[in-house]
């Protein structure tokens, strides 16, 4: 019986540890997905929003890294809905309130652009919007219903992937947040 009672409480430990360190998403928010069409291609704007305290947390110089997502999916009544095509942007971010130095890198795996900013306040209108970012050519796709995820996420730390499958309860995003754009048809459906 005292044994059956210690194998309990060596289970219920990591269950609870795990649901006590589990937060949910505050300080973030998507403002769009918003589509627009030109000439047969599509294009999105999307912007986070972070609250007083991200904001503090980058003024005082701690570096931050975000990963967009711009995803396409096409819906399917009674299926999963089907990926499409998607884009990814790394964005980092860093400050130096003594030297009054805002820095800002965009990498979307091929073209690496580095910024340098007088103010915080265009770093941060640069580096959390994406303008006009062109997804696909409507004319490419299928008739059907169409909808665009975009998901982004706030890298804690970088650890090898090796140890991250180790240590399980260790948190590598400060947050992971993800909005759909509404749903559009192209072509003739039936």
């Amino acid at each position: 019986m005292l044994r059956a009672l210690k194998l309990f409480f060596c289970l219920l430990l990591p269950l609870l540890t795990l649901l006590v360190t589990f937060s949910p998403v505050s300080g973030a928010e998507i403002s769009g997905p918003v589509l627009t069409t030109r000439n047969s291609e599509l294009f999105v704007d999307a912007t986070l929003s972070l609250d007083d305290k991200y904001l503090q947390e980058l003024r005082n110089g701690m570096k931050k890294e975000f990963h967009f997502y711009i995803d396409l999916y096409r819906v399917w009544g009674m299926w999963s809905d089907e990926f499409i095509s998607g884009k990814q942007f790394i964005r980092k971010l860093k400050s130096d309130p003594v030297k009054t130095e805002f820095v800002a890198t965009s990498s979307n795996g091929s073209i690496v652009t580095q910024k340098r900013f007088k103010s915080f306040e265009s770093m941060i209108r640069w580096a959390l919007s994406i303008d006009n970012e062109r997804l696909t050519n409507i004319s490419d796709l299928e008739p059907g219903t169409y909808y665009v995820r975009v998901t982004i996420e706030s890298k804690i730390r970088q650890m090898p992937p090796v140890i991250g499958y180790f240590m399980i309860f260790v948190k590598e995003n400060e947050f992971l947040i993800r909005k759909n754009s509404p749903q559009f048809t192209t072509g003739s459906t039936k």
